[in-house]
């Protein structure tokens, strides 16, 4: 009973810390600066510009600071599109560095996209094939039927926990290996406010470790009942 309480603390430290954790230096960061000569969408804007990629677009939304290489737009929340804090352009100059891997034609995007269009709705169909086991066990009445349902779930599942995967080494390399460095050498830091930078920068790829952990989790869970 003690280890197993002890499972749960750990497993809810690793899943919901990183968010906190994010969440608080976010915060830390997002106070306005009177020095910030432009809004984070401004600069999304202006280095779009620079880098001639005019042709991408820069819009405000509800539904979470992202890139969209389908549409070429990057997408800020207001707090971001609007703001002048540090908070806000580092994450603006992060999804400016998504849409400079899609036009540089960065691999391991390009993977992603297509995963994401096949993973599109694929958890909810993988969940619906694992409840569907027992009733296609007694239309079937036999274990074979189980097998092929259980198999054909874990595979839609497993989608979405590859999506998650391969997401950390594409966000880590918009953060820093575009973000970063383009802040850095055009001078749109401080060399007080690029430790900062970094910190949003790690916090924001620590949330997508914990989304791949979750997904994980999740597939464990249900191999682990499936054994049962």
């Amino acid at each position: 009973m003690v280890r197993l309480i002890l499972l749960l603390i750990v497993v809810a430290l690793v899943l919901v810390g990183p968010q906190l954790w994010t969440r608080r230096v976010f915060t830390k960061h997002s106070s306005p600066r009177a020095d910030y000569p432009g809004t984070g969408g401004e600069l999304a804007r202006h280095l779009l510009n620079r880098f001639d990629l005019r042709h991408i677009t820069v819009e405000p939304t509800e539904t979470g600071d992202h890139y969209d290489p389908v549409t070429k737009t990057v997408r800020l929340t207001p707090p971001i599109f609007d703001g002048k804090s540090l908070t806000a352009i580092t994450i603006a100059a992060h999804e400016v560095g998504h849409a400079i891997q899609d036009h540089l034609g960065y691999q391991p995007l390009a993977e992603r996209t297509k995963l994401v269009r096949v993973a599109q709705g694929a958890e909810k169909v993988g969940a619906v094939l694992m409840m569907g086991i027992p009733v296609a066990a007694a239309v079937a009445r036999t274990p074979v039927a189980s097998v092929v349902v259980m198999m054909a779930g874990l595979a839609t599942m497993g989608i979405s926990t590859l999506v998650h995967l391969v997401t950390l080494p594409v966000e880590w390399d918009a953060s820093f290996g575009r973000a970063l460095p383009i802040l850095r050498q055009g001078q749109y830091l401080s060399p007080q406010d690029e430790q900062g930078a970094r910190s949003i920068l790690t916090a924001a790829a620590l949330t997508y470790v914990a989304a791949s952990l979750a997904s994980l989790l999740s597939l464990w869970r249900w191999i682990a009942f499936l054994r049962r």
